[in-house]
């Protein structure tokens, strides 16, 4: 009972505030994907989308100019800029001798993207039929929320832990939510899809975090031995 005793709090011991906090973020999230599943494709509920398009309707009416800065804002997490992102940052940070970081970074922006792909496959709901910015493909979960938390998300991680800058870190993760949010505000998507993009994001990055400390761990031990 003794030597159990001992096991457990020499294992609590590693469980460190930021262990925690991110398994509570994982665990979150991973739940928020699933019921939303369910309330689109169970329940067949629209009462948050509705509710979504009406308080975004309502706020373009108010400000009507709003509209041409929405556009403007929606470009940064859109097919052309993630991908010259993923490919120019990671190269950059290469260059500068920061392999590990490219890496991430780049199996972040990957990643997200190719999972988003095999998710809309997987669900295959089709776009509002009332987006002011008519686009191809599928909608949940929505790709410029998804890979938007991936890429910011990814790039405050780097921040904060590497130069613990905690402003911009907060700020690249607000302009991963606003992005989302202006695919509702043009109807290209619903409120579920940026819900459950963001939510899919961020389960990706804490699953790629945790596989690469993983490996890291790997490499320092075949290097001691």
């Amino acid at each position: 009972m003794k030597k159990l005793t001992e096991r457990l709090l020499a294992l609590l011991g590693l469980l460190t505030v930021e262990i925690v906090l991110v398994g509570v973020m994982f665990l979150g999230a991973f739940v928020l994907f699933f019921y939303l599943t369910r309330v689109v494709f169970v329940e067949h509920s629209a009462r948050l989308d509705d509710l979504a398009f009406h308080q975004m309707d309502a706020l373009r009416a108010t400000y009507p100019n709003l509209t041409t800065w929405v556009r403007r804002l929606t470009f940064f997490a859109s097919a052309p800029f993630l991908t010259a992102t993923g490919i120019l940052l990671p190269g950059f940070l290469a260059w500068q001798k920061r392999r590990h970081e490219a890496l991430e970074l780049f199996l972040a922006v990957l990643g997200s993207s190719i999972l988003n792909q095999l998710l809309k496959n997987h669900f295959h709901r089709l776009r509002p039929e009332t987006a002011l910015l008519p686009q191809p493909g599928l909608s949940f979960p929505s790709g410029h929320a998804m890979i938007g938390v991936a890429l910011y998300g990814c790039a405050a991680w780097l921040l904060w832990r590497h130069g613990r800058h905690p402003v911009w870190s907060a700020l690249l993760i607000t302009w991963a939510v606003i992005i989302g949010l202006t695919r509702i505000y043009l109807h290209v998507h619903y409120a579920t899809d940026v819900l459950a993009g963001f939510a899919a994001g961020l389960v990706w990055l804490i699953l790629l975090r945790a596989a690469l400390r993983l490996w890291e761990r790997k490499q320092l031990t075949m290097s001691s031995e």
